[in-house]
């Protein structure tokens, strides 16, 4: 096959050259990408160099003809002739219109192509003349389905990993527990029970978010899932403690749920050591969001805040509170809830 001129335009008719067909034609010259112009009624009046070398097309095989059948027909699409035939009438614009251009003996290609019709007034009368931007996206559109599979693949190794950590930490919890037993100090068996009680909170966590989406969690489901685990490893079924969920539906980000999820095991321990010592009362985990802010906030009926004149230093509990709300980048407020206390984890904007 010969290779195409370089530059060469050719004319379709013999009528003088108007301002609306010089303009399209020093668009084609200029053009870097392959690219048409058109008639309305589809009629090729030049085709860029680039447009033949791309789709090893002759000039003399394309100038003249109507879209509908250059080359060996490939480009009759019914949906792409009527957008076009709409682009003329001023009707429609086409604006990255993917298609895919099979072709015999040849891989098939996918297209983005940009259509938009020359409004010049026009010395020969015509309706006007439409340009046909061609972006092949083969090549871009091949790597993005490489990337989703691989990001794919990663998710289902994600939730395999939390799944095994989970199952882990299970074992641990496990151990502590049977080493509580086993121990006679009080002081070391409620050090193990409350290393137990936050692996359990640690392990539920990740098979919390082994079956949730990558992208987001679910609140209220998380939540409550979480409080059931802490609820079936702190609560006697002699005491009379109920524990619920409530607030807002809402979603957040998986690194953003580990942190809420950690202060919230934190806050429920803490009210269930020490809010209820006749192991009577409620606990009500509450999530609101609004725009541009969230408060979060574990709430109890019990005995109150500490009113002594020198409150005792910050336990492990709060520490930890407060180091993941520094994280969210929110604060820490405590307040009496008459009765009882309330902590409140708070990010405004």
């Amino acid at each position: 096959m010969a290779a195409p001129e370089s530059t060469s335009l050719s004319l379709t008719q013999s009528a003088p050259l108007d301002l609306n067909h010089a303009l399209g034609f020093a668009l084609v010259a200029s053009s870097v990408a392959p690219l048409l112009l058109m008639t309305a009624d589809r009629t090729v009046l030049a085709a860029s160099t680039s447009f033949l070398i791309t789709f090893q097309l002759e000039r003399d095989g394309v100038l003249g003809r109507p879209i509908e059948a250059v080359g060996e027909g490939e480009w009759d699409v019914p949906q792409l002739l009527s957008l076009l035939s709409a682009t003329a009438s001023g009707d429609a614009r086409i604006d990255a219109y993917e298609m895919d251009l099979v072709r015999p003996a040849k891989a098939a290609r996918r297209l983005s192509l940009n259509a938009q019709r020359l409004d010049y007034a026009s010395a020969a009368g015509d309706d006007g003349l439409l340009v046909l931007t061609v972006c092949d996206v083969t090549d871009v559109r091949l790597r993005e389905q490489v990337k989703d599979s691989l990001a794919r693949d990663n998710v289902i190794l994600l939730q395999e990993v939390r799944h095994r950590v989970a199952n882990s930490l299970q074992i641990i919890a496990s151990v502590l527990m049977l080493n509580a037993r086993r121990v006679t100090s009080e002081e070391a068996r409620g050090h193990l029970r409350d290393a137990h009680q936050r692996v359990i909170a640690i392990a539920e966590l990740e098979r919390q978010l082994a079956v949730s989406s990558f992208e987001e969690v679910d609140l209220q489901s998380y939540f409550g899932k979480l409080c059931d685990t802490l609820r079936a490893s702190m609560i006697s079924p002699g005491d009379h403690i109920t524990l619920k969920v409530t607030g807002d539906t809402a979603s957040v980000a998986p690194n953003v749920s580990i942190s809420l999820g950690l202060i919230v095991t934190e806050l429920v321990i803490n009210a269930l050591k020490h809010a209820f010592p006749d192991r009577r009362g409620v606990i009500v985990v509450d999530y609101r969001s609004g725009e541009a802010r969230w408060t979060l906030s574990v709430a109890d009926d019990g005995v109150g805040m500490n009113t002594h004149p020198t409150p005792p230093r910050p336990g492990l509990g709060a520490t930890i509170v407060e180091a993941l709300a520094r994280q969210l980048g929110a604060r820490v407020e405590t307040t009496d809830a008459h009765p009882g206390a309330k902590v409140s984890i708070v990010l405004a904007a």
